[in-house]
């Protein structure tokens, strides 16, 4: 049987797909764990993303009184600011999400007259292929929204399970952070001292190293988004656009979304302004590109640096792929995940580099 490098590479290639084969055979053997992952990866991640922002504080703490009684003041602190925003800012809330609830059918009604117009207009007669093309597109809308209507009636006992998950993942998610918060440091250490001596030091380095790239990118993200939207609300607020607020928050949670999200949540705010006059919605454009210039040259450098160096058509195509298989939340955890892949590659590359160079000397 050939032995060559090119000849091992193949059988090792073809030995793990035998095995991933043969693993759907006995799919109920794995069944289990499949549900075990299931059911712990969102809180696993979101008490990640919490720990990498509220690890900062408790490590500052913990020089001064002992980690644990560190971790739960800062928890105390953290319900308290949580409590106090929720206290300063659900009551405007409240208050535009039922200006928009009471507002929506004029909303709709609007929009539907504007568009009519458009379709009415000569230039849009010799573009498009239609001539009822966007009274169609709102009967189809119809349509489609009826269906989706009664597709949730019938399935609603599997949005009880959703809603039971988010409720479990709401109780779970704290007693994770905790003692991830508590022990956390000492878990790369027990997981190097399963390793050979002479890998320890190596492996010590690459979990540094993923643990300064998660940390850098999640407390970047998570500080940036906030900046964007605090800068959003103001300047919507100066521009008296409607349901500011609102449009704030959507433009802060879509900008978690690398690359794309930012202007994802700024669609919104530039409908809801054409919906008043052309000048409102010029005025949300600028504002817009006035904020995410701040965001790209003033606040971003600053707060995440260039660590993750990952080049801007990698992550559209990272996106892409995301979003094709995973949604939304695969789309936000792409790029950490794309940063720990990179890192662990690239030490693994180094190592075999290392070690062909001692085989030729």
């Amino acid at each position: 049987m050939p032995n060559g490098k090119w000849f091992r590479i193949g059988y090792g290639i073809i030995l793990i797909l035998l095995i991933i084969f043969l693993s759907t055979k006995v799919r109920f053997i794995f069944e289990p764990l499949f549900v075990l992952f299931q059911t712990l990866f969102i809180p696993v991640i979101f008490a990640g993303i919490l720990y990498y922002l509220i690890r900062p504080f408790v490590d500052f703490s913990s020089k001064y009184i002992p980690r644990p009684l560190a971790v739960l003041i800062v928890f105390l602190a953290g319900v308290g600011a949580i409590t106090g925003i929720a206290i300063l800012v659900a009551p405007e809330l409240e208050r535009q999400f039922n200006n928009l609830a009471n507002s929506l059918p004029d909303l709709i009604d609007d929009a539907n007259q504007m568009l009519l117009n458009i379709q009415a207009s000569d230039w849009f007669s010799r573009i498009s292929p239609e001539e009822d093309a966007i009274t169609n597109f709102f009967t189809n809308l119809e349509n489609n929204l009826n269906d989706i209507l009664s597709s949730i009636a019938s399935q609603i006992t599997e949005y009880i399970g959703v809603v039971a998950n988010v409720l479990i993942t709401i109780i779970v998610v704290p007693f994770i952070l905790f003692y991830l918060l508590k022990d956390g440091e000492r878990l790369p250490r027990r997981v190097i001292n399963f390793l050979p001596k002479r890998y320890q030091d190596e492996a010590a380095e690459i979990l540094d190293d993923m643990d300064n790239a998660l940390s850098s990118y999640i407390q970047g993200q998570i500080i940036v988004s906030c900046f964007v939207g605090v800068l959003l609300y103001i300047g919507y607020t100066i521009i008296d656009l409607r349901f500011s607020l609102i449009l704030a928050v959507v433009a802060l949670l879509t900008n978690f979304i690398p690359f794309i999200g930012p202007w994802i949540g700024t669609i919104p705010g530039v409908v809801v302004g054409i919906l008043d006059s052309p000048f409102q919605a010029l005025l949300v454009i600028i504002l817009v590109v006035v904020v995410q210039q701040i965001e790209s040259n003033l606040i971003s450098p600053q707060v995440m640096g260039k660590k993750l160096q990952i080049h801007p058509i990698t992550i559209i195509f990272l996106l892409l792929f995301a979003g094709r298989f995973g949604g939304i939340l695969a789309m936000i955890i792409a790029v950490p995940t794309y940063a720990v892949l990179k890192v662990i590659v690239s030490h693994i590359y180094r190592i075999i580099k290392l070690k062909n160079k001692d085989a030729f000397e």
